[in-house]
């Protein structure tokens, strides 16, 4: 199943796209967003498309197949790059792709990569603690298994604002000197026999339903195994740099740590070098939200280079 793009109305709106622009999809997923600002744009617009996983890759190209055909003298219309977005100013020299009118970074996961990678993203399925984005650094096993109760503490509590997250490291250590961690449902049940714990000793948090107890710690394992924080980061005024004048770049964030982190370094630029488009974030209205729930969690905020 094709993955449904967030707030697609409102990105294509809020990016003022016009024909014969360039644009960059920094997260190019299964390419719904970049579909439609490659129709905006027609018939000569160019897309740049991002992104570190190579099976994302592959099912963008199928999405994105009617616009690789040549149609201008210089060739595609789509260029396709495996790499982290972290990277944005190297791979647009590499790729000698100028004069960007507009930069799409949407920092969520697509469904496709929850339910059918088999890398430990979802509680919901017993795979292998893999986690990883496009397959580099420590895996979320590793991470379990080798770093000490502290630095799972401060994952647990920094990366999900995880309440108990001093008890859950403290469980997973001493669990890991029996055996080791491997999978997504061993470590789903710890995270369960903690809050039990907590419930029957305390009765401060009980779980009867709702969020499930396990959702903030996968939340900081994928962070902390795809460096999602810093990349955002880093990334941020790699983008503003590669801008062209009047160019707009439009986020699409998650979770508040990703929305605090654009929103404060688009308020550091404002007046400076950026026009803040989004006072207040976008967010998905009641007609999106009652078709694609996923959404009720995504804002949008735009800026504007001056």
């Amino acid at each position: 199943m094709r993955h449904v793009p967030v707030l697609l109305t409102e990105v294509i709106d809020s990016l003022q796209l016009k024909s014969g622009m360039n644009v960059a999809d920094c997260t190019l997923g299964d390419a719904g967003h970049s579909e439609a600002m490659l129709q905006k744009t027609s018939p000569d617009g160019k897309l740049l498309g991002v992104d570190a996983d190579p099976e994302s890759l592959l099912r963008a190209k199928q999405y994105l197949y009617d616009f690789g055909e040549p149609s201008l003298p210089a060739g595609r219309r789509v260029t396709f790059v495996r790499d982290n977005f972290v990277h944005l100013k190297e791979i647009i020299s590499r790729e000698n792709f100028f004069s960007i009118d507009a930069i799409l970074m949407d920092l969520g996961w697509s469904s496709s990569q929850f339910a059918e990678r088999g890398r430990g993203f979802s509680f919901e399925k017993d795979e292998p603690l893999d986690m990883r984005y496009g397959g580099d650094g420590p895996t979320a096993a590793e991470i379990l298994n080798t770093y000490s109760q502290k630095e799972l503490d401060l994952i647990f509590k920094n990366y999900g604002e995880e309440k108990l997250a001093k008890e859950i490291a403290a469980s997973i250590v001493l669990r890991r000197g029996v055996a080791p961690l491997k999978t997504t449902s061993e470590l789903v049940e710890m995270v369960l026999t903690v809050y039990r714990g907590k419930l029957h000793s305390t009765k401060e948090i009980p779980w009867v339903g709702g969020i499930h107890p396990a959702t903030k710690v996968f939340q900081a394992l994928r962070i902390a195994v795809n460096k999602e924080l810093d990349v955002l980061k880093e990334t941020l005024p790699q983008a503003i740099s590669v801008l062209a004048p009047g160019g707009r770049l439009a986020v699409i964030t998650f979770h508040s740590l990703e929305d605090r982190i654009v929103k404060h370094f688009f308020q550091a630029e404002e007046n400076k070098t950026l026009k803040i488009i989004t006072k207040k974030p976008i967010t998905a209205s009641a007609a999106e939200l009652e078709a694609n729930p996923s959404a009720r969690s995504a804002k949008l905020r735009v800026i504007e280079k001056l």
